[in-house]
């Protein structure tokens, strides 16, 4: 299981039932290519708002070598970002967001948790 220098873990075909639907907590996935704009403007703003709130893990999809997990969850435009409990996903926005929009979601993803 890799990951990056925030923690977020690159989850794959293989790892992503591990990594996301078993998990224990909540999992904010991002679903990104390397060659999205947006994706990478968005990533820090995730990173960020996952360690501020602590309540839930963070994984990456890219969707150029994870083609089968982008369609498994029908993710059409990047950047995609799922937040994942109990093995279903429970919420999710398209696009860029503000800081403070992000920090929101990831809350309302933590607290799919009580």
């Amino acid at each position: 299981m890799s990951s990056d220098e925030q923690g977020a873990v690159e989850a794959t075909e293989e790892t992503f039932t591990k990594q996301v639907l078993e998990s224990s907590k909540p999992v904010v996935v991002d679903f990104y290519a390397n060659w999205c704009k947006p994706c990478q403007m968005l990533a820090p703003v995730i990173d960020a708002a996952v360690r501020k709130d602590g309540r839930v893990g963070l994984a990456k999809v890219n969707v150029d070598t994870q083609q089968n997990l982008a369609s498994d969850y029908n993710i059409t435009s990047l950047p995609t970002v799922v937040g994942f409990y109990g093995g279903q996903p429970v919420a999710a926005f398209v696009g860029m967001r503000a800081p403070t929009a992000v920090a929101q979601f990831v809350k309302e993803v933590a607290e799919k948790a009580k």
